[in-house]
């Protein structure tokens, strides 16, 4: 029985959680803690590594996407302390948002013709301008405007600014407990992601992939490296616990946060 999601998302990056209805999500769940891991930022309202609310223990993290050579892997830390560096960082990266987000925007009312509701502001992302397009006139719907439109290598795909692995990497250390790699079987080389584990502290050992995965290679890294593992729903929605730790398997990673 998961006790413990660790990958989660609120209205601070792309999700829908809130502080305050996380909580009742955790309990229908029947999980104990939730970290919070929003896309490239750090929760303004999450003044501690780790807090209660109603009952829950709340992680504070973040999800960070970092680029190796050609390729890009998402790292979790988790029990942050903002750091200068790390504040620094995740404002460059929003600033990079916005204009990023306001640059697909406008090629896509051009390619379209159709003109979209949504708000450029902080923590926007492509889901939210799927979200647009899908309700907006356009002839698409929310899965086709990535695959037609916005997608990597689209029409009106628009690149990001990414810190590099090491980067990321130490400046996550500095300010976090504990720093992992997301979701391995998502990238379109696992084992090289999977390869990256050796300079980190933690592994995401299980994830709702939709679809069976073969771990053996990982779980001979978590020995061999003494990794610890984490777990989640990576939820964007209110649906906690479809993947996460054990009560035995939380504690032992609570025991380093």
């Amino acid at each position: 029985m998961v006790a413990a999601d660790l990958h989660t998302h609120t209205t601070n990056s792309d999700g829908e959680l809130t502080l305050e209805s996380l909580p009742d999500a955790a309990h229908r769940a029947g999980v104990d803690a939730v970290a919070i891991t929003d896309h490239d930022r750090i929760h303004p309202e999450l003044d501690a590594p780790l807090t209660e609310h109603d009952g829950v223990t709340v992680i504070h993290g973040i999800e960070l996407r970092v680029e190796v050579g050609e390729f890009r892997v998402d790292l979790l830390g988790y029990g942050v302390e903002p750091t200068d560096e790390l504040r620094s960082l995740v404002d460059g990266l929003q600033t990079n948002r916005i204009e990023r987000g306001r640059a697909i925007v406008e090629l896509v009312e051009s390619y379209t013709g159709v003109e979209l509701e949504v708000e450029i502001s902080e923590g926007i992302g492509r889901p939210h301008i799927a979200q647009a397009i899908d309700e907006s006139e356009a002839d698409y719907n929310y899965g086709s405007a990535f695959d037609e439109l916005i997608g990597d290598g689209r029409p009106c795909f628009v690149s990001r600014d990414i810190p590099s692995f090491e980067r990321g990497r130490d400046i996550l250390r500095d300010a976090c407990s504990v720093v992992g790699l997301a979701h391995p079987f998502r990238y379109p080389d696992p084992e090289a992601a999977l390869n990256l584990v050796e300079t980190l502290d933690a592994v995401e050992r299980y994830y709702p992939y939709g679809r069976d995965v073969d771990d053996s290679y990982l779980a001979e890294l978590v020995t061999d490296h003494d990794l610890l593992v984490t777990g989640g729903s990576d939820a964007h929605n209110e649906k906690l616990g479809l993947a996460g730790l054990d009560r035995e398997e939380f504690e032992q990673f609570a025991d380093h946060l």
